[in-house]
């Protein structure tokens, strides 16, 4: 078969690889019918990431049908159409128990495209398959489904809910990538006030205004000042940094008002300055995260009635066979357009939810 090999820094590939094969009776094996590109495999190949060995299999999120299953697999059966999540559970370690999946530590976590290949690849392993994967809506498209592995959970649990925001709120979300736009679409079920993006680039704040924006600002042009005006000088009461960037995590620092939260949710590849001298006497809370995918059955549950704009975040689309081609329309963004690409076959039916 084929797939989307790293080779290090700089160096990948869409090459002959060995197809997978069960390895634990918990195992299952998944033809990828759709798959998409994830900022976290550009920050693996600038080297970001240095647990990611030369000769693995790119990606982490993927729709596709089950073809084989270990002998302990009891929820999914050759057949069936299923969403691959980002993060695989054990199931059974402490963290796992409290719905912590994202820190498994019976071998699951983010492991997909990190630890082990992942599912940029005709078809992929997927570990503990009983709790890390979904069965499908029929409702929901290939397309729309695959946007559930990863940046809608990761927008909803690390940014909106560990930022805990609540009606009325002032929500600021800084970078308007992927996972800022589907951060605006999610807030926006906690009826804020109003949500305000901010990014560098006109195409990308136009989207934030489609998804639900109130307000949007150039990044250039002091959007702390924009916050203080809109909030009588406050400040907003939950700021989600969604870039990875240490001057973006200190912005978000500058924006929050006293007793408000900063969820990041970006990936850093250096070192942010944490100005305590300023923050010490804010009662500021700030959270970080990997996203635990707890919140998946919910938003699939959204996407099949219609309450989830995936649609409008996907711009390009290739089959898999051009993976090369995704992966500089993604890395290219500021001259592409590219928010999210999708690889993979023709779309499937769509079977129409039932009324009663």
């Amino acid at each position: 078969m084929k797939g989307y090999v790293f080779h290090g820094p700089g160096r990948s590939a869409w090459e002959d690889i060995p197809d997978p094969d069960l390895k634990e009776p918990t195992d299952a094996v998944v033809r990828v019918d759709a798959v998409t590109i994830c900022g976290t495999d550009l920050h693996i190949l600038k080297g970001d990431v240095p647990e990611v060995r030369p000769g693995t299999v790119l990606g982490h999120e993927a729709v596709g049908e089950i073809v084989e299953v270990g002998t302990d697999v009891r929820t999914v059966r050759p057949g069936d159409r299923v969403l691959v999540s980002c993060i695989t559970a054990c199931g059974r370690c402490r963290y796992c128990r409290e719905g912590v999946y994202g820190q498994c530590l019976g071998g699951g976590g983010w492991i997909l495209g990190h630890l082990i290949d992942g599912t940029q690849a005709e078809y992929v392993r997927v570990p503990y398959a009983d709790l890390s994967v979904h069965p499908l809506p029929g409702a929901v498209t290939d397309q729309d489904a695959v946007l559930l592995a990863d940046i809608f959970p990761t927008a909803y649990e690390v940014g909106v809910l560990n930022g805990s925001v609540r009606p009325g709120d002032t929500v600021v979300v800084v970078g308007a990538g992927p996972i800022g736009l589907a951060a605006v679409a999610t807030a926006r079920l906690f009826a804020p006030e109003r949500i305000i993006a901010v990014d560098l680039a006109g195409a990308r704040l136009e989207a934030a205004r489609k998804l639900g924006a109130d307000a949007v600002a150039d990044a250039r042009e002091t959007p702390e000042q924009l916050v203080a005006d809109l909030t009588g000088g406050l400040g907003a009461d939950v700021v989600i940094e969604a870039v990875g960037v240490p001057e973006t995590f200190e912005m978000c620092t500058r924006m929050v008002r006293p007793g408000g939260h900063v969820a990041n949710v970006g990936v850093h590849g250096k070192p942010a300055t944490l100005h305590l001298e300023d923050l010490w006497i804010k009662n500021v809370t700030i959270t970080t995260g990997l996203v635990d995918t707890r919140s998946t059955p919910t938003l699939l549950r959204m996407a099949a009635s219609g309450r989830l704009p995936t649609a409008q975040l996907v711009t390009h689309t290739f089959p898999l066979e051009r993976m090369e081609e995704a992966y500089g329309v993604f890395a290219g963004a500021a001259d592409t357009g590219a928010l999210k690409v999708v690889l993979g076959g023709p779309r499937r039916e769509v079977v129409a939810p039932r009324t009663v």
